[in-house]
C-alpha cells in the first residue's frame, strides 16, 4: 500500500514521525507517532494516533481513528465520548474513536489526510 503523494506531503508537513503499516493487499493501518492531544484538555500526551486506510482510499472516505495510550479528560478522569471502546492491531490495545463523517463530507480526489486531519484535530486539540 501506499499513499497518495498530496498526503505523503502533508504528513510531511506535520514534522512527526509515522508509519504506514499494511493490512491485507491494498489497505493498512497509518500510525502517527508523538502526536498532541493536550489542547483539548486530554491526556496523556503525547500519543500514538492511528488511521485505518481502507482498500478503497482515497475515493472511499476515512472513517474512525485510534490512540495508544487511551486518552481522557485530564479534569475528569472520564474517555470523550464515543471512546471507551478498544480494540488491538499490531500487537497494540487501540482506544477507537468512533466518529464518522457525514455522508456527502467527502469529494474524492479533493479530500485526503489533511481533510480528515482537521476533524480529528477538532476532536483532540479543540482546534478549528
Amino acid at each position: 500500500m501506499q499513499l497518495p503523494d498530496d498526503d505523503e506531503q502533508f504528513l510531511s508537513e506535520l514534522g512527526l514521525p509515522w508509519n504506514l503499516h499494511p493490512d491485507g493487499d491494498s489497505a493498512g493501518f497509518l500510525v502517527v507517532d508523538q502526536f498532541c492531544v493536550s489542547g483539548g484538555g486530554l491526556g496523556p500526551s503525547p500519543i500514538q494516533l492511528m488511521i485505518r486506510i481502507p482498500a478503497q482510499y482515497p475515493l472511499s472516505k476515512l472513517d474512525m481513528w485510534y490512540c495508544s495510550p487511551a486518552v481522557r479528560h485530564q479534569s475528569t478522569g472520564a474517555f470523550p465520548p464515543q471512546a471507551d471502546v478498544h480494540e488491538t492491531f499490531l500487537g497494540i490495545s487501540w482506544q477507537r474513536f468512533s466518529r464518522h463523517l457525514n455522508d456527502g463530507c467527502w469529494k474524492p480526489g479533493i479530500d485526503g489526510l489533511r481533510t480528515f486531519f482537521r476533524f480529528i484535530l477538532r476532536e483532540l486539540q479543540g482546534k478549528d
